[in-house]
């Protein structure tokens, strides 16, 4: 926990941060709500095959997944650096998924050519990045790197 920068109370953030934090959790909440509706079909399509679970399984579970993570981003705030790592640790957990819809020129999403799927898959680490900066996860576990009684 001390290594992640979770053991003190979160360090404040800047209003921009904040807006970049609140942003996301609106993406994640429209990416949830779209899993369970509209775009149910074309996210079962990104499930890899050897994922052993019904593909529709898979796309409610994340759905949800993106709804309590987004709704954490907005409503959590004292917790945020913890919700931080939660929701980066999420984007590379899905991202073999991204990886399958290359490798295997799956068009989804109006990704319909390797070159737009790869693009994609530079976006990713964006993501996490986002998460850790947006919710000061970032700056919580260079503190703690810092910090003689870590």
């Amino acid at each position: 926990m001390r290594k992640l920068g979770l053991s003190h109370p979160p360090q404040p953030t800047t209003i921009v941060q904040t807006a970049f934090r609140w942003l996301l959790g609106a993406a994640l909440l429209f990416a949830g709500t779209s899993h369970l509706t509209w775009s149910r079909t074309e996210f079962q399509a990104q499930v890899p095959r050897w994922v052993p679970l019904s593909t529709d399984f898979v796309v409610v579970a994340s759905g949800i997944v993106e709804l309590a993570l987004g709704g954490a981003l907005i409503a959590l705030s004292r917790y945020r650096t913890a919700v931080g790592w939660i929701v980066a640790a999420f984007f590379v957990a899905i991202f073999p998924g991204n990886i399958s819809q290359y490798v295997e020129r799956i068009d989804a999403f109006g990704l319909n050519s390797d070159r737009s799927r790869a693009i994609r898959l530079l976006f990713q680490p964006l993501l996490v990045i986002w998460a850790l900066w947006a919710t000061g996860a970032w700056q919580a576990w260079r503190s703690s790197r810092r910090s003689p009684d870590a």
